[in-house]
């Protein structure tokens, strides 16, 4: 369909080639220019049913209609919210959204028993309707326009007044334009009371707030001695656990730490939270949706569409991480692992924040967010209130949809660790052998992946429909066709861990011949699509396209095996510099907070637009600092109040005799990259 769209509106598109779609288009323009003549002699009683809603509505209107008679400001500023027939139909300006908070505020008191309140809504007219251009495809595409009625009158009776108002405005008794308005998308400035969740939601955070402030308080003005400090206090003070956040350690000389990991970490995080804000803005009512189109086959928009191999980054470092810290444990306790343990740090540590940040998203949004395009809350709050408890078991990618989109990695991370204790009892026992077994599983998911997409001839490309909602499931969110970057990364963790401490002698060939590959497979899996990708180029081909996915699957994480192991071995030069950076450090610990709540932030700030948008790299850009830099200071509050202190008790509560578990963040994606000492990376 996007691939019809663009062909027919960047080539010139048969401008209006039938004529009475002209005459529908221009009627619809002067039509929504100057409503309020058309108001003024209009029938207000015609076509009434005789229910009880419809008089209430009708005598509404007919007051509406007075008062523009009388010039009452009230009446006035309900007609004059109203949008119009935008300019640039041509170039995707599909939305005009008049003025929102006008409409809203208008609340005139006729008499005590009645009150007349103005009610958003969005018209919306086929483009199809406005200009034939001849293409099937352009059929669903909609014009929305924003009116303003009173409360009183439902979506079904503004569909009527404003066909009739059109039709008696020409003079018409039939037209050929479909006029609709939807009840779901409406708006009046009253709001729904708190519901118990939602004051649940809110004394929660609250409480949780004041405990906090009172324990820093306490460490702040009662105790001069940090060491006297008593250990619940220090496990809860924003003080304490915001020193220990932003604490920058050298830790170059410490064999136990790959201090690369953070820079991989954070820059992939970056990558997530630009991906994201790229999405919210091509689904914004942008005045230039048909440069937002075409601005998706330049070269730099392959670092949009192909922003999920910074998830991979992710699972390769979680899959590292698990195996080189388990089997280190493992070797100090001569094999025995403490999985009931490891499960529940690793629950301990995820599913409060995650939980938290349902409640937030579910009742919050609507309480500190509004707009034109606000609607009722948040896009995944039918999937969060029909089956919320889906993300909290983790088996969401499966069972339903995600009630938050970025959760679904955090359910794929939570099934691989889940079966890490089956790998990591197999390496420890059978060593080479078992890893060799891995690897044919790697070779038999990479297979799954590749069968699934021949088979069922699924495109992940764009201008092929590539937001299929059954591919993107089985191709993408399903854990066994997602598992090789992590499965690649534990192989790799067993190699460190075989090779810890030993010095690899490589000559300048081998170095360099390692970044070219390394380098090759990444830029490749970027850009490989590019000359595909334009819309006027071929199609792939099923195998093709197949081949491409399952590839780049697996060199993704291998290209980041060697750019970890170089520098590890002395061999990264300029990326070391870059990665290694103790700079990176407070960013990597706070990322899994970062991670969590950086959409909450542009979902809000993208539906509370009251104008239409501009669609550009500069302008992404802007909002992209703005959205990252709200999502720090919101993460940061968040983590001192929920992540810092529960991770605190989660190692007070631990029993002192037995080995520390593996810690749970740092796997998931986020924040550790010390092997020996896992809970040195966040405070405790």
């Amino acid at each position: 369909m996007v691939n019809s769209i663009t062909i027919v509106l960047l080539s010139g598109l048969a401008i209006i080639s039938a004529s009475q779609s002209k005459d529908n288009g221009i009627q619809l323009r002067q039509f929504l220019k100057t409503p309020t003549s058309y108001f003024l002699d209009f029938d207000i009683m015609e076509g009434q049913t005789g229910s009880t809603d419809d008089e209430k509505c009708l005598a509404e209107m007919a007051m509406v209609v007075e008062g523009l008679k009388a010039g009452n400001y009230w009446a006035l500023k309900m007609i004059d919210s109203w949008g119009s027939l935008p300019s640039g139909l041509l170039y995707g300006t599909f939305y005009d959204l008049g003025n929102f908070d006008e409409c809203l505020k208008v609340h005139e008191e006729i008499s005590n028993s009645q009150t007349i309140q103005g009610k958003y809504c969005f018209l919306a007219v086929p483009l199809k309707d406005i200009i034939d251009t001849g293409i099937k495809a352009l059929e669903t595409m909609q014009v929305k326009i924003a009116t303003c009625f009173p409360a009183s009158c439902s979506a079904t009776q503004m569909e009527k007044f404003v066909g009739q108002l059109y039709q008696n405005a020409f003079n018409s008794s039939d037209s050929s334009l479909n006029i609709s308005i939807d009840e779901d998308g409406c708006q009046t400035s009253e709001t729904e009371p708190w519901d118990w969740l939602t004051v649940f939601t809110v004394v929660i955070l609250s409480l949780l707030t004041l405990i906090v402030a009172l324990c820093t308080l306490y460490d702040y003005f009662l105790c001069t001695d940090q060491k006297q400090l008593p250990a619940l206090v220090k496990i809860i003070s924003a003080r304490a656990n915001s020193r220990a956040l932003f604490r920058v350690v050298n830790d170059t000389s410490n064999p136990n730490v790959i201090s690369c990991l953070n820079g991989i970490r954070c820059l992939s995080l970056i990558w997530v939270v630009y991906l994201h804000e790229h999405m919210y803005s091509l689904i914004s009512p942008n005045i230039n949706f048909v440069h937002a189109i075409s601005w998706m086959e330049k070269p730099f928009a392959s670092f949009f569409l192909h922003g999920y191999f910074s998830v991979d980054s992710f699972l390769f470092i979680g899959g590292l991480l698990v195996s080189m810290t388990a089997l280190r444990s493992m070797e100090k306790t001569k094999g025995k692992l403490n999985v009931p343990m490891m499960y529940l740090h690793r629950i301990i540590r995820i599913l409060p924040v995650l939980a938290m940040a349902i409640l937030v998203y579910m009742k919050l949004m609507p309480v500190l967010s509004g707009g034109p395009l606000f609607k009722s809350g948040f896009h995944g709050k039918e999937a969060c209130q029909n089956g919320w408890y889906w993300d909290l078991l983790f088996i969401q990618n499966y069972a339903t949809e995600d009630c938050l989109d970025q959760s679904w990695y955090l359910a794929v991370d939570m099934q691989l660790y889940i079966i890490s204790p089956l790998l990591l009892i197999a390496l420890y026992k059978w060593g080479k052998k078992a890893a060799a077994g891995i690897l044919v599983l790697i070779v038999l998911l990479s297979g799954c992946l590749f069968a699934t997409q021949m088979v069922n001839h699924y495109s992940m490309m764009r201008k092929n429909g590539g937001g299929d909602p059954e591919a993107n499931a089985k191709l993408y969110l399903a854990t066994h066709t997602h598992a090789a970057p992590w499965l690649i990364g534990f192989l790799f963790g067993y190699f460190l861990h075989l090779n810890r401490g030993k010095k690899f002698e490589l000559n300048r060939l081998v170095v360099w011949g390692g970044w070219f590959l390394s380098l090759a497979m990444i830029f490749t899996s970027i850009f490989a699509l590019y000359p595909a990708g334009k819309w006027s180029a071929p199609a792939l081909s099923t195998v093709e396209e197949s081949l491409y996915y399952t590839l780049t699957r697996v060199g993704w994480p291998l290209a980041l095996c060697w750019i970890v192991f170089a520098c590890m071995q002395g061999y990264g030069s300029l990326a070391n510099s870059l990665l290694s950076s103790p700079l990176w450090q407070p960013l990597s610990r706070l990322s899994y907070s970062i991670f969590i709540w950086h959409m909450f932030v542009q979902e809000v700030n993208s539906r509370n637009v009251r104008t239409s948008t501009y669609f550009s790299n500069y302008k992404v850009m802007l909002n992209f600092w703005s959205d990252f830099g709200i999502s720090l200071v919101m993460s940061y509050l968040l983590y001192l109040i929920i992540e810092a202190p529960i991770g605190g008790l989660d190692a007070l509560w631990r029993p002192r005799g037995n080995p520390k578990p593996i810690k749970t963040l740092a796997e998931t994606p986020m924040n550790q990259t010390e092997t020996r000492n896992p809970d040195k990376a966040t405070p405790a």
